[in-house]
C-alpha cells in the first residue's frame, strides 16, 4: 500500500510542477509555527507510514516519512537503542519526515550530534516528480553524491521525503542529574570548562535559577562525575530534561516572541533585555523578548553566532538570520537544481527560495 502511495505522491508532485502549483507539505503538523508561513495547496504526507527496514545489529533503522516519531523511538527502546539526536517532538503527531525536514536536535546534542549526522541516506522526490535516493544504511556510502544530510533543515523546500534512515546507538546503561544554583555567566563558564573535560556529560543547561547537568554511561563513570562536579541530585532528571526538549518548562510559557540564538558555548551573553535559558552547554540561548529583530539579529552576529525566531513574532517577515549573498547564492542553486519551478514549501525557509 505505501508502496503505492510512494506512487501516488510522484504523481501528484508532477502534475503540480506541470501547471505551476505550488505544494505545501504536511505531515503531522506538530511544526507548523516552524519557519515562515506555508504557502500553497496541502499535501499530505502522514498516510505514508511503516518502519520499512530495522537491524539492532547493525545500529540502524529505516522509517517512512508520515511514520510517528512515538513509533519509531518505541521500536527502539524495545532493544534498549535510541536516536542520539535526541529530537523534539512539540506535538504528539510528530512524524520522522519533519523530524529530519525541521533539523531540530535535543539536549544530547553537543555531546552526540546533530540530526544530519544521524542520517544515513533518504528517499525523496524532487520538484518534477521524480524519486530519487541519496546515502544508503551505513555509514560510509560513495555511491554517487549523497544529498541526505541537506534535507536536514530544510524544511521540505529541496524535495518530499519519502523515507530516512538513521544510525542509532544503545541507550546508555546509568544517567544522572545534578543541580548546582548559581548565575548565568559563571554557569556558562563552567559549562564551557567542563565540555572540554573527560566528563560523560549529556546534557548541560541553565535554566534561569541554577546550571543543570546530565550524565550518562557505565555506573562508575557516572558515579566518579557525580563527585567531580557536585551540587545535588535531581530526583526526577529525565522529567526535566523532557520539558527542555519539548519547550514544556516554566521558562517558555508566555506570549513574548521566542528566539533562538546559536553562538559559541563559551560566549558572553548578549547585551538584550528579555529572560533567557542556556542550553548545549552555552551554544544554544533561548530567549523571551519584545526586543527588535535587527538588534538581536546584531548581538548574536557579533558574538560569531545567528539568531532565529523560533515561536511567535511575524511569521511572514524573515525568521531565519539573513545569509551572506555567497551562500543565499548556493542556497538558490540547490533550489534550481532540485525543483526548478519553486513549487516546494515556497517561502518556507526564506522568502525567495
Amino acid at each position: 500500500m505505501n508502496g503505492d502511495m510512494a506512487d501516488v505522491l510522484c504523481e501528484r508532485v508532477k502534475a503540480a510542477n506541470e501547471h505551476g502549483l505550488a505544494l505545501a507539505l504536511v505531515g503531522g503538523g506538530s511544526k507548523r509555527f516552524f519557519g515562515r508561513e506555508p504557502h500553497g495547496e496541502p499535501m499530505e504526507l502522514s498516510g505514508h507510514r511503516g518502519i520499512v527496514s530495522y537491524e539492532p545489529t547493525e545500529l540502524v533503522i529505516t522509517a517512512r516519512c508520515g511514520t510517528p516519531l512515538s513509533e519509531l523511538e518505541a521500536a527502539l527502546a524495545e532493544r534498549d537503542q535510541m536516536l542520539v539526536f535526541e529530537p523534539p517532538h512539540l506535538g504528539v503527531d510528530a512524524t520522522v519526515g519533519g523530524t529530519v525536514a525541521c533539523g531540530l536536535s535535543g539536549p544530547r546534542r553537543p555531546f552526540a550530534g546533530a540530526v544530519r549526522d544521524a542520517v544515513l541516506g533518504v528517499k525523496l522526490i524532487n520538484g518534477k516528480g521524480e524519486a530519487l535516493t541519496f546515502g544508503g544504511q551505513v555509514m560510509k556510502n560513495v555511491a554517487g553524491y549523497d544529498l541526505s544530510r541537506l534535507m536536514c533543515g530544510a524544511l521540505g523546500t529541496l524535495g518530499v521525503i519519502l523515507e530516512a534512515s538513521f544510525k542509532v546507538l544503545p541507550k546508555p546503561g546509568v544517567e544522572a542529574t545534578r543541580r548546582i544554583e548559581l548565575p548565568a555567566p559563571e554557569a556558562i563558564d563552567r559549562m564551557s570548562r567542563w565540555a572540554g573535560q573527560p566528563l560523560p556529560l549529556s546534557a548541560a543547561c541553565h535554566d534561569g535559577e541554577a546550571l543543570y547537568l546530565r550524565l550518562s554511561g557505565a555506573e562508575s563513570a557516572v558515579r566518579a562525575g557525580e563527585r567531580q562536579l557536585g551540587g545535588d541530585a535531581v530526583a526526577d532528571g529525565e522529567r526535566f530534561w523532557a520539558e527542555i526538549r519539548e519547550q514544556q518548562h516554566p521558562f517558555f510559557a508566555g506570549d513574548e516572541p521566542l528566539w533562538r540564538l546559536a553562538v559559541r558555548s563559551g560566549a558572553p551573553q548578549p547585551d538584550l533585555p528579555g529572560r533567557w535559558l542556556v542550553d548545549w552547554c552555552g551554544g544554544q540561548r533561548w530567549l523571551r523578548t519584545d526586543a527588535p529583530a535587527t538588534r538581536i539579529r546584531d548581538e548574536a552576529q557579533a558574538l560569531g553566532g545567528h539568531a532565529q525566531c523560533f515561536r511567535g513574532g511575524d511569521r511572514a517577515a524573515d525568521v531565519f538570520h539573513p545569509l551572506p549573498d555567497a551562500l543565499m547564492g548556493l542556497h538558490r542553486s540547490l533550489k534550481a537544481a532540485l525543483d526548478p519551478k519553486g513549487i516546494l514549501n515556497p517561502g518556507r525557509l526564506y522568502r525567495d527560495l
